[in-house]
């Protein structure tokens, strides 16, 4: 039985691997909607998880490019943004973001007695780790937490997820089907413009759907971060195929089977996130 194959208009897919595809999304969605759902401490936990995972696989892969990163430096950076939005909602403290640029800058000094080649370049791509893997993550958390924990607003973040998902879904239908001019051929050949429109007027319904199952935005809010999704969720999508261009490499992974790494599947939420948290914050701080 797994010798057989589905035909698509231009990939093969074996049996076998299409029910690995079809397991690891299913347990990939329920894991994510349960972090979510379940308890604002749980939701915390889940992205950081999520962080900490996504950043030593970033790290794994700056290692194709030759640098040497502070792995343990990066890491710990993560644990301490984290702990520090957390303390920061949930208490009002900021010594943990203290500590976090403290630690920013002591990675110069660990730089100078590791006696690595290109040390700016590990310092850089240290740093990098935790502004474009870790931040957006953390940025969720004032998302879903906006007003403090006794207003606990998962639905927006859940609402986010759902869009991109969308969006990535509507765009491979439409462009498949009717894709003929390229939209970035240089960084990713098979993406259209005929699949982006298609991508987005999905995601434009998908928001005018939130507005009525979640009610903690207005329509207009909604629709706004439909667009944003449909626009910078693509730019996310091609900013991570440019990086793994840059070293090489197809898939940012192989944690999880049958979809590649973490990056791979939280590409675009590492642009959206934080677009959709200045735009949320601007929006609150117009409307007061």
């Amino acid at each position: 039985m797994g010798d057989l194959i589905f035909w698509g208009c231009t990939n093969k897919i074996h049996v076998g691997d299409f029910f690995k595809r079809v397991f690891t999304a299913v347990l990939f969605v329920i894991v994510l909607i349960a972090g979510i759902y379940i308890h604002p401490v749980g939701f915390i936990a889940t992205f950081m998880g999520i962080a900490l995972l996504a950043n030593y696989e970033f790290y794994g892969l700056v290692k194709k490019a030759k640098a040497s990163p502070q792995i343990a430096t990066g890491l710990i950076a993560v644990v301490l943004l984290f702990g520090a939005v957390a303390s920061h909602i949930y208490c009002g403290k900021t010594v943990l973001f203290q500590l976090l640029i403290f630690l920013t800058f002591l990675s110069f000094i660990i730089e100078l007695y590791r006696k690595k080649e290109n040390p700016f370049t590990n310092i850089a791509y240290t740093l990098l780790g935790v502004v474009y893997v870790a931040l957006p993550f953390a940025l969720l958390i004032y998302l879903a937490l906006q007003n403090g924990v006794e207003q606990f607003r998962p639905d927006i973040v859940m609402g986010l997820f759902i869009m991109i998902w969308i969006n990535d879904t509507g765009a491979y239908l439409v462009g498949v089907n009717f894709g003929k001019h390229r939209l970035f051929e240089r960084i990713s050949p098979k993406k259209s413009w005929e699949g982006s429109i298609g991508g987005g007027i999905a995601t434009l319904l998908a928001a005018w759907a939130c507005s009525y199952f979640s009610q903690e935005l207005s329509l207009l809010i909604w629709l706004s971060i439909g667009l944003i999704v449909a626009v910078v969720g693509g730019l996310g999508d091609l900013v991570e195929s440019l990086f793994k261009r840059s070293i090489n490499v197809k898939d940012s992974g192989t944690i999880l089977p049958g979809h590649g790494g973490i990056l791979d599947r939280f590409d675009a939420i590492l642009l959206v996130g934080p677009v959709v948290f200045v735009f949320l914050e601007l929006v609150k701080e117009f409307s007061n």
